[in-house]
This record gives structure tokens, C-alpha cells and sequence, in this order.
């Protein structure tokens, strides 16, 4: 009797948790699909993905890679060799890994092995977070069979007969979530007959959406609003230090682990627009004020942001005006129940539930259609 062959994906990519968290939630949509698969994650060194994977369970390689930095720097000057490294290594672990499928989700390690992967023929797909896609998407959309995307109109940069639309993974602690509401004004120490803002800038902050919430200090104190603040790990003693959190309506903490909870108690969300972030608050479908970052590539924050602006999904604010004019975009939007469920409406029709499953399931199809 012939000995079953195990099936083994490399799935490649993260540099942050809106490339990280997607990829784990594709490796357990194929974990759930096929039980004995053997999964393999390549990253970049020194980047979070090489804590991360293995806290969730899984080997990871790392690539000597970075991206390239908008000045001249030493790290400018090494890219070329960094590249030429990760290609080397990339190919190293294909020849030694031969997986039968390769993904990757976008950061600096998918390029090389990606790459690697179409040289050696092994069947390849990339999921396109954003709305705007970076420089190593673009290219490996070249050699790639499938990318999967969560926004329209990407056919202006990938070849289009490649392109499924599937939505962005999210965790399954969002996407499993029954959003209740006590429990999160509970989780908190709140009172329920008190409107809830939830400000987040990400797990390190954000300098922008910080400066702008203490620009609306004076107003949530006299509207009495709570507010749960994350305010990131770099800003956390800078705003402890202001009279106005001694406030007990305000809650600053550094970190939030229980998004599911900060995003039910919630009336108003303000937070940055990455993909991944878009793609929960689709789900948990409340109000949201983005504020995109200005510092990511191809100012794609801004793009995803758009898209749901003009779908009436959502209301956007941008750092430099924050402080001036956010104080009366949130007053005007806790004050104005009409608009609230407006937007909450039309952002939870754009929630996408099961999207790593989708993925998951276009890999496994590109493997069958490669292998007939």
C-alpha cells in the first residue's frame, strides 16, 4: 500500500499584525480542511513574526530582508545584498521543504520567496490586503496564479483573470464574537447609560490619533463620554501624566486584549484604517472615524479609508487637521443617531466572516487544477 503523501505549504510574509494575524487565520483554515497538512512560515528576521508564529504554534524560517527607507541610509545601501541573501536562502528552503503550495500575505519576506517558488514551479497565490497595493504584490502578481484581493477595482494593478475577491482573514476572536454589549461595558468598568468612545492607534500608538483625542478631552468631559483609550505603549505615561485622565470616564491603557469587548461597548470607534483593522470594524459594524497613517507606503491607509467613505461606510480624519477639527466630527457624530446607524449599517455590509476559508479553498483548488 502506498504511504499517503503529506501535503506542505510555505505560507510567507508579516513585518506587522495586519500581515500576521491574516496568515495564522489561513494556516488554520487549512489546518480545519486538511488535519495532517505540514506548514511552514518563512518571515523576516527581527520582525514580529518571528515572536509571533511560534507563540501560535508554528515553525517559522527567517530572511535577512527589510524594506527600503524613504532616505539614504546604511540599510539603503545593503538592500541589493539583502536581497540577493533572501533569494539564496528562499531557494535553499523550497529545495529542502518542497511544498506543494506557496501563499504570501504581503511584508518584506513574500517577495524572495515567493519568487523562489514560481522558479522551482511550485503553485503560488498572494492575498492583497489593501486597497493600494505595495511594490511586491505588484511584482509577484507577474508570476503568481491567484491573488486574492478584499477591494474592488484592483484590476488597475494585477491581471485581472487572476484576481478573487475573498475579504481579508480576521481572527477568529472577531469573527466569532457575539459583539455583546454589557459584557464589554462590564469588561471595562463603565456605566451603560453612558455614550462609549473607543479610541485605538494600534499596539505601539499612534502620535496623530493621540493628539487629537486630547483636543476632545474638554468636550468628552462635558458631555460626559467615556472613553476607552489605547493609547499605545510609547504614548501610555505622556497621557497618564494629563489632569483629564485622572478622569474616571476615561480608561488609558497601553494595550487592549480583548478588541471583541472594547469594540462592543463601543457607540464611536476612532482608529488608523490598515487593512486588517478595516476588516474587523467591518464585522463588529459600528461607527468608525479612521484616521490613516501617514507614514505607510503608497499612502495606502488613505486608499482603504476611501473606499469606504464613499460608500457611506465610514467618516475619515486626517492627522494634520486632528486637532483643530476632530472635536467636532465626534460631536457631531455622538450627537446624531441617524448618522451612527447609517454608517453602522452600511460598514457590517461590507463584513466578510469567513474569508480565510475562501483563501484556504482557492489554495487548495489552485493545487488541484495544477496537479490535473
Amino acid at each position: 500500500m502506498a504511504e499517503h503523501k503529506k501535503l506542505k505549504v510555505i505560507i510567507s510574509g508579516g513585518g506587522s499584525g495586519g500581515h500576521i494575524f491574516p496568515a495564522i487565520a489561513i494556516a488554520q483554515a487549512l489546518e480545519k480542511q486538511i488535519p495532517d497538512i505540514e506548514l511552514l512560515f518563512v518571515g523576516a528576521k527581527g520582525r514580529m513574526e518571528m515572536q509571533k508564529i511560534p507563540e501560535a504554534g508554528y515553525k517559522i524560517e527567517g530572511l535577512w530582508i527589510s524594506g527600503l527607507q524613504r532616505k539614504l541610509t546604511f540599510g539603503n545601501l545593503a538592500f541589493p545584498f539583502k536581497v540577493l541573501s533572501s533569494l539564496f536562502k528562499a531557494r535553499k528552503i523550497i529545495k529542502q521543504f518542497k511544498p506543494d503550495l506557496a501563499i504570501g500575505v504581503g511584508g518584506y519576506a513574500s517577495g524572495p520567496l515567493l519568487q523562489a517558488a514560481s522558479w522551482s514551479g511550485v503553485p503560488s497565490l498572494i492575498q492583497e490586503q489593501n486597497s493600494y497595493p505595495g511594490i511586491t504584490n505588484k511584482i509577484l502578481s507577474k508570476t503568481v496564479q491567484k491573488i486574492c484581493v478584499a477591494y474592488d477595482g484592483l484590476d488597475k494593478f494585477f491581471p485581472s483573470e487572476k484576481i478573487i475577491m475573498t475579504g481579508n482573514p480576521v481572527r477568529a476572536a472577531i469573527s466569532e464574537s457575539t459583539f455583546d454589549k454589557q459584557a464589554g461595558i462590564k469588561e471595562f468598568g463603565l456605566s451603560e447609560n453612558k455614550k462609549t468612545v473607543f479610541v485605538t492607534g494600534g499596539s505601539l500608538g499612534a502620535r496623530g490619533i493621540n493628539e487629537g483625542i486630547k483636543a476632545c478631552l474638554p468636550y468628552f468631559k462635558e458631555k460626559d463620554v467615556q472613553v476607552i483609550w489605547q493609547t499605545g505603549k510609547f504614548y501610555i505615561d505622556e497621557i497618564n501624566k494629563l489632569s483629564e485622565t485622572n478622569d474616571p470616564n476615561i480608561k488609558t491603557m497601553a494595550f487592549v486584549k480583548r478588541m471583541d469587548w472594547a469594540y462592543a461597548a463601543a457607540d464611536v470607534i476612532i482608529a488608523r484604517a490598515g487593512a486588517l483593522t478595516i476588516a474587523e470594524l467591518c464585522i463588529a459594524g459600528k461607527p468608525v472615524i479612521f484616521m490613516p497613517s501617514p507614514n505607510v507606503t503608497e499612502d495606502h491607509q488613505t486608499h482603504n479609508a476611501m473606499a469606504l467613505v464613499d460608500k457611506d461606510a465610514a467618516l475619515m480624519m486626517r492627522d494634520k487637521e486632528a486637532q483643530e477639527k476632530l472635536p467636532s466630527l465626534v460631536a457631531d457624530l455622538l450627537e446624531n443617531e441617524n448618522l451612527q446607524q447609517k454608517l453602522s449599517t452600511n460598514i457590517k455590509s461590507l463584513a466578510v466572516a469567513n474569508a480565510a476559508d475562501t483563501i484556504a479553498n482557492e489554495a487548495l483548488q489552485l493545487l488541484s487544477s495544477q496537479k490535473g
